[in-house]
């Protein structure tokens, strides 16, 4: 079970690495493929649409055929996904192989999730969700200026055959030695229908909207150009500030993770530590341009305190059947990246629409989007009706 669970933070950390590796990949792309700006923001927003999508399915897998053959048979897709990317020929190709890498790392996360909490002691379920959480913003890191030196040593084809390489390795790790943990009898059958019209979960939901995305968007979507635009930042300068908010993220998710020991104060953790990430957030609106230092600070801040996802969903993990904990798990992921993609889509609108106004004020009203609609969802989780636990 130990070599499962490394296998699966393997497969989490490649898959977070994936979800940002566009960014360092975008010049070469447009040299050499002709990538529009379009088809490169298509080409994300599929690996998000096809990553939620898959959430349902996978759920469902996990229950009903267990977590081995799941992941085995999905992390294929990454493989073939990269495969496909490397051998890119046009932009078409490059937005299909997006999505079917989006496919394929859709288990890791969730399957480490469900393989924990059923094997192993329910009171460090939380420390474990940080720890891997913590572990996969590697993968964050990784497509940062470690993957960028990569590209221009040994050319963005060579970099991504590899990466292929490395997902065949772990999916056939997967399938060939990992071992399901003991079956939950499933006589007494559930649908999502049903964890849909549990009301003690729609507090959840909304916590779960708006915990992960902020700082995800701003991180993977927004930091590179606004430290171009407001602080003329240039490559070198907006990697290191993109690797500032990895590590700070990183440190987050372990710190939410270790705060999972004190149970009782929960709730209030992870309603305290997303204050603090809007209260960040709602900074950089009212003061977008007040200096870089202060920018850099206040995207630290967001980063550090915008990681809460590992302790909601051990908060939230209590209140799901047995026999639908992988359904529950990725219902509750599918609300969490399902949001992500659309504020990425949302705000990109919305800096669209603002179109002819001083760079500062543009990116001022997307800080305040994430702002308010993180303040939304916690006073949704605040005042929604609570948990019998």
């Amino acid at each position: 079970m130990r070599f499962g669970l490394i296998c699966l933070v393997l497969a989490y950390v490649l898959s977070q690495f994936y979800r940002a590796f566009l960014a360092v990949l975008t010049p070469s792309l447009v040299a050499d493929l002709h990538l529009t700006g379009g088809q490169l923001a298509l080409a994300s927003d599929l690996w998000f649409v096809a990553f939620a999508l898959m959430q349902l399915p996978v759920g469902e897998a996990l229950d009903r055929v267990g977590p081995r053959l799941t992941v085995g048979v999905l992390f294929f897709f990454t493989a073939a996904g990269a495969a496909l990317f490397a051998a890119a020929s046009g932009p078409a190709t490059i937005i299909l192989a997006m999505a079917l890498i989006g496919i394929g790392c859709a288990p890791a996360l969730m399957t480490a999730y469900f393989v924990y909490a059923r094997s192993y002691p329910t009171a460090v379920f939380g420390t474990f969700a940080g720890i891997v959480a913590g572990l996969g913003s590697l993968g964050n890191v990784a497509s940062a200026l470690p993957f960028a030196w990569a590209v221009e040593a040994f050319g963005w084809r060579s970099c991504v055959w590899g990466l292929a390489m490395l997902s065949l390795a772990i999916a056939m790790a997967t399938a060939l030695l990992m071992r399901d943990p003991p079956r939950v009898d499933q006589s007494q059958r559930g649908s999502l229908l049903d964890l849909l019209r549990d009301r003690r979960l729609w507090p959840l939901f909304a916590m779960m909207a708006v915990c992960y995305y902020p700082a995800a968007a701003i991180r993977d979507l927004w930091v590179g150009p606004y430290a171009r635009d407001v602080f003329g930042y240039g490559d070198d300068r907006i990697g290191q500030l993109t690797l500032v908010m990895a590590v700070t993220m990183g440190i987050g998710n372990f710190v939410y993770g270790l705060l999972d020991r004190y149970k009782p104060q929960r709730r209030a953790i992870i309603l305290a530590g997303n204050l603090l990430c809007a209260a960040g957030i709602l900074a950089l609106w009212v003061w977008p341009d007040r200096g870089s230092v202060l920018a850099i600070a206040l995207l630290g801040l967001v980063g550090l305190f915008g990681t809460s996802f590992p302790l909601v969903m051990a908060y939230g993990k209590g209140d799901l059947p047995k026999a639908m904990l992988g359904r529950g798990v990725t219902l509750l992921n599918f609300f969490g990246i399902g949001a992500t993609g659309l504020a990425q889509v949302t705000t990109g609108w919305i800096f669209s629409t603002s179109a002819g106004e001083p760079a500062s004020d543009r990116f001022a009203t997307v800080f305040l989007f994430f702002g308010l609609t993180l303040l939304a969802g916690l006073a949704a989780f605040a005042f929604g009706r609570r948990s019998s636990r």
